[in-house]
């Protein structure tokens, strides 16, 4: 009778090719994943506790800084401009999406002009841009403060 035992070889796991798969899977990610990038257009937006985001590609993106300028998607535009703008976006989709990021220091009024605008050229969907409101909140002017 022979007890003696036989030794076995160490098997090993090879992970080179677990690692160039998990490699090429970080470029392809890499790769496919688009950056957005916030334009330089400094806006102070005002705060809401609401956090929809509604995003299409076909938005037309109106920027109202502090000091009165007005910007159509990154670049400065006078009233007939916008008006221009507006208006061959109705033409070709009058479900356009209007987002208005006016800086809390803008003028009522001037947010109320370029929507009406707006509306007068066909395009009846507004919508006004906010930041989330976070820890921030009961801040002196805050609307909620009491």
């Amino acid at each position: 009778m022979n007890l003696s035992r036989t030794r076995r070889e160490e098997v090993r796991v090879d992970v080179t090719p677990l690692i160039d798969i998990i490699f090429q899977l970080v470029l392809f990610f890499m790769v496919s994943t688009t950056f957005i990038a916030t334009p330089g257009i400094q806006v102070d937006l005002p705060r809401s506790s609401a956090q929809t985001i509604i995003r299409e590609k076909e938005d037309l993106n109106i920027w109202m800084t502090a000091d009165g300028a007005v910007y159509l998607d990154r670049s400065p535009v006078d009233w007939t401009r916008l008006g221009q703008a507006f208006s061959k976006a109705a033409l070709s989709d009058p479900n356009t999406l209007v987002v208005i990021k006016a800086d809390t220091e803008v003028e009522h009024g001037r947010v109320v002009a370029v929507m009406d605008l707006a509306k007068s050229m066909g395009l009846s969907r507004l919508a006004i841009a906010t930041e989330v409101r976070g820890d921030g909140a009961g801040k002196k002017g805050d609307p909620t403060e009491k």
